[in-house]
């Protein structure tokens, strides 16, 4: 069956005209029908379009490096990344070790109403990127590595019967301590995430339950030391029964 819905890599892969030409067709059409996720892909080109222009006529001066565009690229849309977590009040700080240096303040969130906020914007900034601090396809080794950060936590559900496998973990903290995102992927690229953190004296443990935030689902609980979300699209049916699983196995 051909993939529909195109991965953040072949998004990226499409702005950098990349794809075969089935492919970009059919992510073409897919973005007609995703207006919210067209524009968001025309940010990028538009970002890649003022890059080239500030590097016209670079390639003719004098000197023995070579430009890479890819690269180059990539630094815009990682500081696009960082812009997006500042307006959303995420204070990143790239290159801290295993734990990443992501730290994220609830403290200003308006009237602090948005139930597991963090647990949305993380799975923005990092469920559809490369930076993982882990790439684990094998469950086991997922519970391995959320055994050793989190020795509170229940065991991690096999997510295979919903089509779901691991694609890796980011250690992250607040203010709390550590927290972490944990990301699955299914055969067609859809990705969902896993986000925990402690509850600690800020924040309050939170009562099971789901919000819309543009085209993601959030569905929320506490068990044990630790508050729950998964993230999903909010148009995935699969995210009840998923977070059902996860529940009862955390």
């Amino acid at each position: 069956m051909t993939r529909l819905i195109p991965t953040e890599d072949e998004l990226h892969a499409y702005v950098d005209e990349r794809l075969s030409p089935a492919r970009r067709a059919e992510v073409q059409a897919w973005l007609a029908a995703n207006p919210q996720e067209a524009a968001r892909v025309e940010a990028w080109r538009s970002d890649a379009r003022r890059l080239r222009a500030a590097l016209a006529g670079f390639g003719e001066q004098p000197g023995p490096a070579q430009l890479d565009l890819g690269q180059l690229q990539r630094r815009l849309r990682q500081r696009r990344q960082r812009r997006l977590a500042s307006a959303a009040v995420l204070l990143l700080a790239l290159g801290m070790g295993g734990v990443g240096g992501w730290q994220a303040r609830q403290a200003t969130w308006a009237g602090n109403d948005l139930p597991m906020a963090d647990a949305v914007q993380a799975h923005r900034l990092f469920a559809g990127s490369q930076a993982l601090d882990i790439q684990a396809s094998d469950p086991a080794q997922l519970r391995d590595w959320l055994g050793r950060h989190f020795n509170r936590v229940g065991q991690l559900p096999d997510l295979a019967g919903y089509g779901f496998q691991p694609v890796g973990a980011r250690l992250l903290s607040n203010e709390q301590g550590a927290a972490a995102l944990l990301v699955f992927q299914d055969r067609n690229g859809q990705r969902i995430s896993l986000f925990l953190r402690s509850p600690g004296d800020r924040y309050q443990r939170m009562p099971e339950g789901q919000r819309v935030d543009g085209q993601l689902e959030a569905r929320y609980w506490s068990h044990g030391a630790y508050n729950f979300a998964l993230v999903s699209a909010a148009d995935d049916v699969r995210g009840a029964g998923v977070g059902e699983v996860l529940r009862l196995g955390l």
